[in-house]
């Protein structure tokens, strides 16, 4: 099977055999890796479990980073939703669950790096609300995450997935992407649909800069996974609603790749530029 290169080919593959995004990776990654694909089904339940184990650890209400800049804060706007403070919704949820995995991660617990550690609960976030919302089967939620893997296979060969290279764009914008692309997915949309999202979420988060406090992934890097989380569904419900964009997602993760690169190195995950320069960031001693 010819190579994934692009958000383009996955999209005509999947429409020209009527098939989704996850088959069409699933298909490829089956032949490149010479397995078969229960094999590689079965793997990525494993991911999944470990995906969902970081949101449940992440919601300990005692839970702290090594550094005490972060923890608990997924239990707090739990806790908020369950007093009515705030809506009861599908973007809440997905918070909460992002907050979490992001905050068990800064507590150096077990997660799944998706695509890298700094935005590890975006895309769990995501897929688990969806699943606990809309009553998705399990098995087609770990089938959608191969959409997530192909489409930050393309963001990776054609931009970066590297806050130090791209800034956070190309982990939490990344994220963003691969998530409203497999949300789009198990909400019925079109591979069409899919790339639109995939588009939308990296218009949204392009130039997003990775200035990490202190040089750890806590702050702002917690909250952005939070944001990230509902960035990728605004993506995909724009999408799925019909609007189209203009720029085809090929072609903006080409420009975010070079913003990535136009960026200053203070910019890009060195803790020299953005909020890691403020005063305040400055006193925080390790």
């Amino acid at each position: 099977m010819k190579e994934i290169e692009s958000v383009g080919m996955l999209v005509n593959e999947a429409q020209a055999r009527q098939l989704r995004i996850s088959d069409i990776v699933l298909e490829y990654e089956a032949a490149h890796m010479e397995t078969t694909q229960e094999a590689l089904l079965e793997r990525m339940a494993e991911t999944f479990n470990v995906m969902k184990e970081s949101i449940l650890q992440g919601l300990n209400p005692n839970l702290k980073s090594i550094s005490g800049l972060t923890g608990g804060g997924a239990y707090k706007l739990l806790t908020s939703i369950k007093e009515g403070k705030l809506p009861d919704d599908f973007i809440h949820k997905a918070m909460v669950k992002a907050l979490a995995a992001s905050e068990y991660n800064a507590s150096m617990g077990r997660i799944v790096a998706a695509p890298t550690a700094g935005s590890c609960g975006i895309i769990p976030a995501v897929l688990v609300t969806a699943m606990e919302e809309y009553k998705i089967p399990e098995p087609q939620v770990i089938k959608a995450l191969f959409t997530t893997a192909g489409i930050g296979l393309v963001i990776a060969k054609k931009a970066s997935i590297s806050g130090a290279e791209g800034g956070c764009m190309a982990e939490c914008g990344a994220a963003s992407a691969m998530a409203a692309a497999a949300l789009v997915e198990l909400m019925g949309g079109t591979p069409q649909m899919a790339s639109h999202a995939v588009a939308i979420a990296l218009e949204n988060s392009m130039g997003l800069v990775c200035d990490p406090v202190a040089g750890l992934v806590e702050v702002p890097c917690v909250m952005r996974n939070a944001s990230g989380a509902s960035n990728a569904i605004t993506s995909a419900h724009l999408a799925l609603a019909g609007l189209n964009v203009f720029v085809p997602a090929d072609e903006v993760i080409l420009a975010s790749g070079e913003v990535g690169r136009g960026m200053p190195c203070s910019l890009k995950e060195t803790a020299d530029g953005g909020i890691a320069a403020t005063p305040t960031a400055q006193t925080v001693k390790l």
